[in-house]
C-alpha cells in the first residue's frame, strides 16, 4: 500500500469508525459487532502508526466514544473512564501477560470480572452519601444522572458500616436483567410501541429519560467493579471491592484472585459456557491487575490502562431464512443493500434485518431468495449474515441480483470508478438523499439545531414546507405549530434553534453542507487554509491538493459540488439568512502563537480537558501527536500522565510543561 492509497483508507476508515460511534454512543443504535468495529479500529491504529503524516487529534483512535445528551448537564470526571484493550483469543492475552512481566518483576495476581453488558456509571460519595452519579460521556466529562440513578434500588443512597473513606469514587455498569426486560418488552408490544432491540439498550435508554418518576418504573440494577479514592482500606483492587460489600454496594460474587494465566483462562471458560444461567447479560471477561501500586508502574497507553484487558466472547452464530433484499438510499446517494430475515434470536434479542453493505459483498454472499442463512452477533443489533447454507437451497430458487434503478426516484444508478457503492445520482429530486442532507445538517457536530429530529424533518417534508436546508430559516411560527405533535412551544423551540444556529463557525458549516469526502476533520482544514466560502468556491484542483490531508478525490469532490448551480443557490441563500460563511477574525489572529511547534498530551488537568488542550493548540497553528518521538517539541504534562510518555520525553530530552504554562505560551 502506498502513501496515497493509505491516506484513502484512513480517511474512509475515520468516517466509518465516527458513523459507528455516533449510533453507539449518541443513539443507542450500533450498526455493527464489537467484532467488526474492533477489527476496523485495529487496521486504523496500524495505517496510522505506519504512516503518520495523517495524524489527526479528532480521529476516532484518539477518542473514547461519546454518549453525552444534551438533556442532561455534564460534569467533569475527576478520573479519565477510560476504556480497555478487546481481545478475542487466548493467545493474544498471553502476549497480554508478557508483556506485564517485562515491566514488573516481582509476583502478581489477576483479579477476573464478569463483562457486563449494559451502560457504564460513575458515582461519588461523600461522608458515606451519594453525591452524584455520571455516565462515561467521552471519557472525559458525562451526563449528570443523579437524579435518575437515586431511582435504582440496588444503588445505596446513605452507606452502611464506618471504614469507608470521607470521599471516594465507585464505578459499575447499569444493567437490565434478563427476566425484566423481557416483561418491559411484552408491556411495550402490548401498547403498540417499538420493543427494545437488547437490555442494554435498555438500560441506556432508561437511564436518559428527562423523567425520573419514569425512571423509578423500571427495574434498572447496577453491579460495582472499580472503586478509586485518596484514602480506600487496601492496597489493592480485589480487596477494596469486596470491602465495599460491606458498604452496601452490589460487588458481584462472580468476581475472582488469580496467582496465574492457566487459572485465568479456566475461569474464562467456565463462563463462556455458562453465561447462559447468569440472570443478566455478559459478552467476556475482564481482567485487571490486582495490586494499585503496580497498576500505578504499568500506567497508560493514550486510550487504555496497560494493567487490564478484556476478553470477548465469540459471537453466537444461528441459521435463518433470508426472505427478501430492499435498498436503502442514504444521504449522499449511497445504495445499500439490506436483507430481510426471518425473525431470529440471538443474545436476547430478536432479528429480522442485517446490511449487507454493497454489491460486491453481495455478489460474494451468492444469495437466493429463499436461502437458509448463517447469522452472527457479537451482543450487537444489527448483525452480519456469515455464509449460506447451501444444501439447505429451495428448490427452483432465483438468484439475489442488485438493482440496476434507484428504488425511491427510479434513477439509473452509477458507480464511480474505485469505489465499491452504486449511487443514485438524482441529487435533487431523490426524497431519501432531501431528507438526508437536511438531518446531516441540523446534527450535533453540524448546525446542532436545537429542537429538530429527523421526525420532524420528516414530517416538515411530507407537509411540502422544506426541500432544502435553507428553507428551515424561512419557516414560521404560524407554519410549524399547526403541524401534528408540534404546537406553538415547539414551534418556537424550532425558530431558536435556527436563529442560534447562525454563531456556528464556519468549520461546522462547511461540514454541515454534506459535501462528498468533507468530513468534520476536513472541513476543519479546509476552514483554515480558506478562510470564507468565497475563496474556496474558486479554489481549482491542482490548488487543493497542495493543502496537507487534501488527496485529489477529495479536491475533485470540492470542485464538483462548487460548479453545481443548485449547491450555489443553497450557499447563497444561507448567506442571507445570516449564516457563517467565514473563519472567525479572533481565531485568525491567533492562529500562528504555536506555528511549527508539536504536543503530545498526557494525563488529566485542571483548567480544561484534554481535547479542549487539543482544540487550543490547534487554533493557534499548532500540532497534536499521538505518542513522544524526535519530532515532539513539548510533552503537556497533567495528573497521571503516562509513566511511559514521561521517560521517553526526558530519554529524547523533550522540553516537558504544565497545563498553566502551555497556557502561557498561548496568551
Amino acid at each position: 500500500m502506498n502513501q496515497e492509497e493509505a491516506r484513502t483508507r484512513i480517511y474512509k476508515l475515520r468516517k466509518e469508525l465516527n458513523k459507528h460511534n455516533h449510533s453507539y454512543y449518541v443513539l443507542s443504535q450500533p450498526g455493527i459487532s464489537d467484532y467488526e468495529y474492533d477489527l476496523l479500529m485495529h487496521e486504523l491504529i496500524g495505517l496510522e502508526n505506519k504512516y503518520p503524516v495523517f495524524f489527526d487529534s479528532n480521529s476516532p483512535s484518539q477518542r473514547v466514544g461519546s454518549d453525552i445528551s444534551k438533556e442532561f448537564v455534564q460534569l467533569e470526571h475527576q478520573s479519565p473512564m477510560l476504556s480497555l484493550g478487546n481481545t478475542y483469543s487466548l493467545e493474544e492475552l498471553q502476549d497480554f501477560d508478557k508483556r506485564i512481566k517485562k515491566i514488573i518483576s516481582e509476583e502478581f495476581e489477576y483479579v477476573c470480572e464478569l463483562k457486563y453488558d449494559g451502560t457504564a456509571i460513575s458515582l461519588t460519595y461523600l461522608n458515606g452519601k451519594l453525591e452524584r452519579a455520571v455516565t462515561r460521556g467521552d471519557g472525559t466529562r458525562g451526563d449528570d444522572v443523579t437524579r435518575n440513578v437515586r431511582t435504582i434500588k440496588s444503588i445505596p443512597l446513605v452507606l452502611s458500616g464506618d471504614n469507608f473513606p470521607d470521599k471516594f469514587e465507585i464505578r459499575g455498569e447499569i444493567i437490565f436483567p434478563k427476566k425484566d426486560f423481557s416483561r418491559l418488552n411484552s408491556e411495550r408490544e402490548a401498547r403498540g410501541e417499538m420493543p427494545f432491540a437488547n437490555p442494554r439498550n435498555a438500560s441506556s435508554g432508561t437511564l436518559k429519560m428527562k423523567n425520573s418518576s419514569e425512571v423509578a418504573k423500571r427495574p434498572l440494577d447496577c453491579q460495582f467493579y472499580f472503586i478509586l479514592g485518596d484514602n480506600l482500606p487496601f492496597p489493592s483492587h480485589f480487596e477494596n471491592l469486596s470491602a465495599a460489600r460491606s458498604w452496601g454496594f452490589k460487588v458481584p460474587g462472580q468476581m475472582a484472585k488469580y496467582k496465574n494465566l492457566d487459572d485465568v483462562f479456566s475461569y474464562i471458560e467456565k463462563w463462556d459456557s455458562e453465561r447462559e444461567s447468569l440472570p443478566f447479560e455478559i459478552d467476556g471477561v475482564v481482567i485487571k491487575v490486582n495490586s494499585f501500586k503496580l497498576q500505578n508502574e504499568l500506567g497508560f497507553t493514550a486510550k487504555t490502562p496497560r494493567w487490564a484487558i478484556s476478553y470477548k466472547f465469540k459471537a453466537e452464530q444461528v441459521e435463518t431464512r433470508l426472505l427478501n433484499v430492499v435498498y436503502q438510499v442514504g444521504r449522499t446517494g449511497v445504495i445499500t443493500p439490506v436483507a430481510i430475515l426471518e425473525p431470529v434470536v440471538i443474545a436476547g434479542s430478536t432479528i429480522k434485518r442485517a446490511s449487507v453493505h454493497n454489491a460486491d459483498q453481495l455478489g460474494l454472499m451468492g444469495f437466493y431468495y429463499r436461502d437458509m442463512v448463517y447469522v452472527e452477533k457479537g451482543g450487537e443489533i444489527i448483525p452480519k449474515i456469515i455464509g449460506v447454507v447451501i444444501n439447505k437451497r429451495p428448490e427452483n430458487a432465483t438468484p439475489v441480483e442488485f438493482i440496476n434503478e434507484c428504488p425511491e426516484c427510479g434513477t439509473k444508478l452509477i458507480r464511480i470508478e474505485g469505489e465499491a457503492n452504486h449511487y443514485c445520482p438524482n441529487t435533487t429530486g431523490c426524497p431519501p438523499q432531501i431528507k438526508g442532507r437536511i438531518e446531516h445538517f441540523i446534527s450535533r457536530k453540524a448546525m446542532d439545531i436545537e429542537g429538530l429530529g429527523e421526525e420532524t424533518i420528516e414530517l416538515l417534508y411530507n407537509e411540502g414546507l422544506i426541500k432544502s436546508s435553507a428553507d428551515l430559516y424561512e419557516l414560521t411560527i404560524d407554519q410549524l405549530s399547526i403541524l401534528e405533535r408540534l404546537g406553538e412551544k415547539s414551534a418556537n423551540n424550532i425558530r431558536n434553534g435556527l436563529s442560534m444556529s447562525r454563531e456556528v463557525p464556519f468549520q461546522r458549516v462547511l461540514f454541515a453542507l454534506g459535501i462528498r469526502h468533507v468530513g468534520e476533520t476536513i472541513a476543519k482544514i479546509l476552514a483554515r487554509e480558506y478562510l470564507s466560502i468565497d475563496a474556496l468556491k474558486t479554489a481549482r484542483i491542482e490548488d487543493l491538493i497542495l493543502v496537507e490531508e487534501i488527496g485529489e478525490k477529495i479536491a475533485k469532490s470540492l470542485v464538483q459540488y462548487f460548479s453545481d448551480p443548485v449547491n450555489l443557490e443553497l450557499i447563497s441563500r444561507l448567506e442571507q439568512h445570516g449564516i457563517q460563511m467565514k473563519s472567525d477574525k479572533e481565531t485568525e489572529i491567533h492562529s500562528g502563537s504555536l506555528n511549527g511547534l508539536s504536543f503530545v498530551i498526557s494525563g488529566t488537568f485542571a483548567k480544561f480537558s484534554r481535547d479542549e488542550l487539543k482544540e487550543l493548540i490547534e487554533n493557534r497553528g499548532g500540532k497534536n501527536l499521538s505518542g513522544i518521538s524526535s519530532k515532539t517539541n513539548f510533552l503537556v504534562s497533567g495528573e497521571n500522565a503516562g509513566p511511559s510518555k514521561l521517560q521517553k520525553a526526558q530519554e529524547l530530552n523533550i522540553i516537558i510543561i504544565s497545563e498553566q504554562e502551555l497556557l502561557d505560551m498561548i496568551g
